[in-house]
C-alpha cells in the first residue's frame, strides 16, 4: 500500500491526502487549484522552496506565483541562469556579471572578449528564447559543500568556489541545465519553459535584462531611464576596485586576514570625502538657499543631513535642519491606505501649505516658528523654536519627499539643491548572485525599529511591503531629479548589520507568514563572516542604526 501524507492547503483551504515523495509541482496539480497565473514557488510551513521540493511529512503549503516577492525572485534567478548559459554556448569562454539592478531591470556585464554589439545582443537572445522554447528542465542538485567547491573551480567559476568556502554547511545545493551547472542562493523554476516573458537589449556597454512588470506580469516594466543612478552604481565599483573587493567571499577573505579595520577606514573616507565634494558644489552656488536631501526608508538621510552640515560649515555655510516628519498633518487628517491603515508615505500626509509659507517666509528673511510632531498623540504642535535665516544660512531639509516637486512647488527653483540618499548595496555574492538593495535597508530597519521603537522583526516584516509601495510612488519616480546622489551604503556593512541583526530575526516565529522573509535573510546572512561593530567610528552613518552615534538625533 502507497505511503501518502496529508497537505493543508493555504491557497483554498482544501486539505488532501498524497503520495510520500510528491514534488509541489505535482501536488499543485492534484489540488486542481484556479490561479490566475501560475504558480513559480511555495511557502511550505512558512519557508520558501522551489517546485522541485518533495514532501515526506505533514506540511502546510501556499502556492505564490510571479506577483509576490519570492515568486519574482525565483523568475527572475531563473532568467539570470539561462542568460548564462546562452552566453557560454554562444562564447566558449564568456561569461556574466549580474551587475546592477537599475531602470526596472538588472544590467548585465557581458565579458565575451569584444565589445558587446547589437549583433552580439540579438544572439544572446535568441539562444535565450531557444533555450526557453526546448521545455529543458532544470535540475537540482545537492552535494557535499567540498565537491561543490572542486566542481566549481574546475569550470572557473572561482566567485562560486570563493563564496562557497564562507558557508559552514556541509551540503551545497546547485542547478543544471542539459549539463550546464550553476549555483544560486534560492530555489529556481523547474523548467526553462515556466519563462514566458523577457527583454534583452544594449545599456551602458553591456545588456539590461528585461523583466515581467511585478503589477501587471504580462507586460515587461517600462524602461525607465536612470543614467544619475547607474553612474553612482559604476563610481563605488571604483571604490571596490580601490579595496580589492568585488565579492562577498573577497570581504570575508579579507575579515579572516584581519584586514576588515583598514576597509573600514578607507570606506569612511571615501564616504566622507564624497559628502564633502557636495558641500564645495553647494558653495559654488551662491543662488543656494535650501537643500533638499530625500530618499527611502532607511537609508540614512538623517545622518547624510548631518554630515553634509558638518561639511558645509566647514566652508562657511551656517547649515540650518529642518526635518519634514514634523510637518506631519494631525493623525486624524492623515490619507489611508487600502487596508485602511495610516499611509504616512503618502505625501500628503504633510502640511504642503504651512511647509511651503514657511520656507518662503524664511528664503525672504522672514521670522517664523517651526512646528514640532509629537508622535505619541498623533497632533503637530507648536515648538516654540523661532527662525530667521541671516547671511550664510542654508537650510538643510531632510525627508522622504523631498525631491517630489509638488513638495515645494512654491518656493523659487533656483534657490533649491537636491540630494537624492539610498543604500545601493554594489558587493555581490559572486557573479551570478547580486545582493538586493532593499536587503540592505530592510536589515537596518530591523535593527532600528527594535532598537529604537522597541518594535520586533515580525513587525518590521508586515510593514515592510507596505513601505516598499509607498518608495514605488513617492519617492524612486523623483530620483533622477537630484543635483547629485549619494551612496550610504558601506562596502563593509553587511559583515557588521550581521551580529545585530541574526538575533532578532531568530525570533520571528515559524507560525507566522513572516517566519519566510525572516528566513531568507538568515540564510543571505549565513554567507557573510562579522565584524564587531566597536571597530566603526562615532560618526560613522551605521550608527543611526547601530546606536552609539556622536550625532543627536
Amino acid at each position: 500500500m502507497e505511503k501518502t501524507v496529508r497537505i493543508r492547503c493555504k491557497n483554498n483551504g482544501a486539505a488532501i491526502e498524497v503520495p510520500m515523495g510528491s514534488k509541489l509541482d505535482q501536488i499543485y496539480e492534484m489540488l486542481d487549484l484556479k490561479m490566475k497565473y501560475e504558480p513559480v514557488i511555495a511557502h511550505v510551513n512558512n519557508k520558501v522552496e522551489g517546485l522541485h521540493y518533495r514532501v515526506y511529512k505533514p506540511k502546510d503549503i501556499e502556492f505564490l506565483d510571479i506577483t509576490s516577492p519570492s515568486g519574482m525572485r525565483c523568475y527572475t534567478r531563473t532568467l539570470f541562469f539561462v542568460l548564462c548559459k546562452a552566453v557560454r554556448q554562444l562564447y566558449s569562454h564568456g561569461h556574466v556579471i549580474i551587475d546592477i539592478p537599475v531602470s526596472k531591470g538588472y544590467h548585465c556585464n557581458m565579458m565575451i572578449g569584444h565589445e558587446v554589439t547589437q549583433a552580439d545582443v540579438d544572439r544572446i537572445k535568441a539562444k535565450m528564447q531557444d533555450i526557453i522554447d526546448a521545455a529543458r528542465p532544470i535540475r537540482r542538485h545537492e552535494i557535499a559543500t567540498e565537491d561543490a567547491i572542486a566542481m566549481f573551480r574546475r569550470s572557473g567559476a572561482s566567485t562560486k568556489a570563493k563564496l562557497l568556502e564562507s558557508v559552514s554547511s556541509l551540503y551545497s545545493t546547485y542547478y543544471e541545465i542539459d549539463g550546464y551547472v550553476d549555483y544560486y542562493y534560492g530555489a529556481m523554476l523547474t523548467n526553462t519553459s515556466k519563462l514566458y516573458l523577457f527583454d534583452l537589449v544594449p545599456y551602458f556597454g553591456g545588456v539590461l535584462l528585461r523583466l515581467p512588470s511585478f503589477q501587471n506580469p504580462m507586460e515587461l516594466c517600462p524602461l525607465v531611464r536612470q543614467d544619475k543612478m547607474f553612474d553612482i552604481f559604476k563610481e563605488h565599483h571604483q571604490w571596490q576596485r580601490i579595496l580589492g573587493l568585488n565579492t562577498v567571499g573577497d570581504l570575508n577573505e579579507a575579515i579572516l586576514q584581519g584586514r576588515s579595520n583598514r576597509l573600514i577606514q578607507v570606506s569612511e573616507a571615501l564616504q566622507e570625502k564624497k559628502i564633502a565634494s557636495i558641500a564645495d558644489a553647494i558653495k559654488a552656488n551662491p543662488d543656494i538657499k535650501m537643500v533638499l536631501i530625500a530618499g527611502p526608508s532607511s537609508s540614512g538621510k538623517t545622518t547624510t543631513c548631518k554630515r553634509l552640515s558638518v561639511q558645509l560649515a566647514v566652508n562657511g555655510i551656517r547649515p540650518v535642519e529642518i526635518s519634514l516628519d514634523d510637518y506631519f498633518l494631525d493623525r486624524d487628517k492623515t490619507p489611508r491606505d487600502a487596508s485602511g491603515d495610516y499611509d504616512f508615505e503618502h505625501l500628503h500626509a504633510l502640511n504642503l501649505p504651512l511647509l511651503n509659507q514657511q520656507m518662503n517666509a524664511l528664503l525672504q528673511g522672514d521670522e517664523v516658528e517651526l512646528p514640532r510632531y509629537n508622535f505619541q498623540k498623533g497632533m503637530s504642535e507648536m515648538s516654540g523654536r523661532r527662525l530667521q535665516l541671516v547671511e550664510g544660512d542654508v537650510l538643510v531639509v531632510e525627508g522622504i519627499h523631498a525631491l517630489n516637486p509638488e513638495l515645494t512647488a512654491q518656493v523659487p527653483q533656483h534657490q533649491l539643491f537636491r540630494v537624492y540618499a539610498s543604500a545601493l548595496t554594489t558587493i555581490i555574492l559572486d557573479s551570478h548572485n547580486y545582493v538586493p538593495t532593499t536587503d540592505n535597508r530592510l536589515l537596518r530597519r530591523i535593527i532600528r525599529d527594535h532598537k529604537y521603537r522597541g518594535v520586533s522583526a515580525r513587525e518590521t516584516i508586515r510593514r515592510w511591503p507596505s513601505v516598499r509601495k509607498g518608495e514605488d510612488r513617492w519617492i524612486f519616480p523623483f530620483q533622477e531629479n537630484a543635483d547629485v546622489m549619494f551612496n550610504t551604503a558601506m562596502l563593509f556593512e553587511l559583515a557588521v548589520i550581521k551580529s545585530q541583526a541574526e538575533p532578532l530575526l531568530e525570533q520571528v516565529p515559524e507560525n507566522c507568514v513572516e517566519y519566510a522573509e525572516a528566513y531568507r535573510l538568515r540564510k543571505f546572512l549565513s554567507y557573510i563572516r562579522p565584524i564587531p561593530a566597536d571597530q566603526i567610528p562615532p560618526t560613522s552613518l551605521l550608527r543611526e542604526f547601530l546606536g552609539g552615534s556622536s550625532f543627536e538625533y
